[in-house]
């Protein structure tokens, strides 16, 4: 092991929040990362924090990613500090999520699943459509 990589991974006590957070894949750039921490998406210790605020092992965040209609919310504990970005097996090193998130996260994601059983599996065509306009105007 060189030094560089030493210094980079071995005997870090504290490491930007921007910064882990792109190490541990949770945002694909430290823009992005930047971007989520100014914008409310990443909680530290149930409130509102800087990008530069440091964190350690044992921290806890929370982390909202993805679009207004499948937002997921993720409670993790920082397990491990990197300044490095890895592939993903290593990535899972750094971070564990709670029960608590996990069993959450699966509740939404079922909810989301059974939410689109509504919609039909194609759009109507020409001729359905016509005789849902008849039978709506039927109704009024």
């Amino acid at each position: 092991m060189n030094k560089s990589t030493d210094n980079n991974n071995q005997g870090l006590a504290k490491i930007r929040l921007d910064k882990w957070l792109w190490a541990a894949r949770f945002y694909r750039t430290r823009t992005l990362a930047k971007q989520a921490i100014e914008s409310g998406r990443v909680h530290y210790a149930g409130s509102r924090v800087k990008t530069s605020k440091e964190i350690s092992v044992g921290d806890e965040l929370t982390i909202r990613q993805g679009s207004a209609t499948a937002m997921t919310e993720k409670t993790v504990t920082v397990e491990a500090l990197s300044t490095q970005r890895g592939n993903a097996s290593a990535a899972e090193v750094l971070y564990s999520e709670t029960k608590e998130s996990e069993t959450r996260r699966a509740y939404y994601a079922e909810q989301r699943k059974l939410a689109n059983l509504a919609r039909p599996d194609n759009k109507p065509n020409k001729k359905e459509r016509r005789d849902l306009h008849r039978f709506k105007n039927k109704q009024e």
